[in-house]
C-alpha cells in the first residue's frame, strides 16, 4: 500500500474528518509537514477539502529561518493554497522549558487561524518515530498509562494522518515525488532531550537491543491508549454518578480506577494537569484509604483537599 493510500486509510479508520472539511495544515518546511501538505493536496478533490496553510517563524535560526518561511510560501502558491504567517517578534519566549514555550506558541497560534477560518481540524505532521520519542521520554521522565497513550491521531482538533508512518517511508515519498523540503539542523544535535533520544538513545536501542524498537514503542502507545480510553470512560461515568466523591465508594473501585476518579475530580479545580503528578494522587489515596476517624487534610498545587467523615471534598486554596 502507497503512502498516500495508507493515509486515506487512517482518515477512514480514526475519522479525521468528513467531506467538505476545512483544514488548516502546520507547515514548517520540514520533511514531515511537507509531506502530509503534499498528501492532503493531492486527496482535495476526492475529499472536497479546503486547505489552510499555517507557518510559525520563531526567528531563532537566522537565516534559516527565514528559507523555511520562503519555502513555505513557495509551496502554497504552488498548490494556490491562502497562507497564514506568524513572524518572529510577536511573541516572547521568556524563561523555562524552551520545547513547551514554543509548541505553545506553535498550537495558539494554529487555533486561532482555525478559529479565523471557522476550520474543522489542525493537521499536524507527527509520525510513527515522533510517537517513539514521546513514549520514551515520558518513561524516562516517568509516566502512568495515560502519558505513555502519548500522542493520538485525532485529539479534539488536532489530527496527525501520518501517526503511523515511518521517517524513512516520508523521506522516501519526497525523493520519489521530488517534493522541495528543509532540514532543520537543530534536530540533529543533542540539546534538548528529544534531541537526545532521537540522535543517541533510539540509534544505541536499534542497534544492540532490537532494530524494530520504534515500531515497537509505536504499538505500545497505541494499546496502551485503548486500555487508557476504557478506565477513563468508566471513571467518568461512577464520577457523573455521583454526587459527592464518598470514600467508602473509592475504596470499593479497583486502584486504576481510583486514581482516575481523582484525576478527573482534581481537574474539574485545577484544568491545567500538568502541575499534578502520580505522587500526588498517591498522597491522597493515602487519605482515602487512612482507617483514622479524625478530619484530615492536604494541600498541594493551590487545591485543598479534605476527608470529612466519609466525603472527600476537593476545593481550591484560597
Amino acid at each position: 500500500m502507497n503512502l498516500v493510500k495508507k493515509i486515506q486509510e487512517n482518515i477512514f479508520r480514526h475519522q479525521l474528518f468528513g467531506r467538505g472539511a476545512k483544514v488548516v495544515v502546520g507547515v514548517s518546511g520540514g520533511p514531515d509537514s511537507v509531506c502530509l501538505l503534499d498528501v492532503l493536496y493531492k486527496l482535495k478533490n476526492k475529499y472536497d477539502l479546503e486547505i489552510i496553510v499555517a507557518h510559525v517563524n520563531y526567528g531563532l535560526r537566522g537565516k534559516d529561518s527565514e528559507k523555511d518561511e520562503a519555502l513555505v510560501k513557495k509551496l502554497a502558491e504552488k498548490y494556490s493554497l491562502p497562507i497564514e504567517i506568524m513572524g518572529s517578534g510577536k511573541w516572547e519566549v521568556g524563561s523555562g522549558n524552551l520545547e513547551e514555550k514554543l509548541r505553545k506558541i506553535r498550537y495558539d497560534f494554529f487555533e486561532q487561524i482555525r478559529k479565523k477560518y471557522q476550520a474543522d481540524a489542525i493537521a499536524v505532521g507527527h509520525n510513527l518515530n515522533d510517537q517513539a520519542e514521546t513514549v520514551l521520554m515520558r518513561i524516562l521522565r516517568g509516566t502512568g498509562l495515560r502519558g505513555l497513550g502519548a500522542i493520538k491521531f485525532k485529539n479534539d482538533k488536532i489530527i496527525r494522518p501520518l501517526l503511523n508512518i515511518p521517517r524513512k517511508e516520508i523521506l522516501s515519498y519526497l525523493r520519489k515525488n521530488k517534493v522541495l523540503h528543509r532540514i532543520d539542523k537543530t534536530n540533529l544535535g543533542t540539546d534538548f532531550t528529544r534531541n537526545k533520544i532521537r540522535n543517541k538513545l533510539l540509534p544505541y536501542l536499534e542497534k544492540n537491543f532490537n532494530p524494530n524498537i520504534q515500531e515497537i514503542l509505536y504499538k505500545l502507545s497505541q494499546s496502551v491508549a485503548d486500555d487508557y480510553d476504557f478506565i477513563n470512560r468508566f471513571s467518568r461515568e461512577w464520577l457523573g454518578a455521583s454526587k459527592n466523591l464518598r470514600v467508602s465508594g473509592l475504596n470499593r473501585l479497583h486502584p486504576a480506577i481510583q486514581r482516575e476518579v481523582i484525576r478527573l475530580a482534581i481537574k474539574r479545580h485545577a484544568p491545567s494537569l500538568q502541575e499534578i503528578e502520580s505522587a500526588h494522587i498517591e498522597e491522597i489515596l493515602k487519605i482515602v484509604k487512612s482507617g483514622k476517624s479524625k478530619r484530615q487534610k492536604l494541600k498541594l498545587k493551590g487545591l485543598k483537599i479534605e476527608r470529612k467523615g466519609d466525603r472527600l471534598v476537593i476545593s481550591r486554596n484560597i
